[in-house]
């Protein structure tokens, strides 16, 4: 299988940011990562209203 050059590369971008959630979240309890997880997805939302 060829590989192909790509300008985006989703895989790539996945595991980039489950590495840097994982390390956010590695020394917290289940209450703070249920919280940090509302936090982030309340921003998220926020950010795709207002566009």
């Amino acid at each position: 299988m060829k590989t192909k050059n790509k300008k985006f590369d989703a895989v790539k971008l996945m595991r980039e940011l489950r590495e840097k959630i994982n390390k956010e979240i590695a020394n917290l309890s289940p209450e703070q990562i249920i919280e940090y997880f509302r936090k982030h997805s309340e921003q998220f939302k926020n950010e795709m209203a207002s566009r």
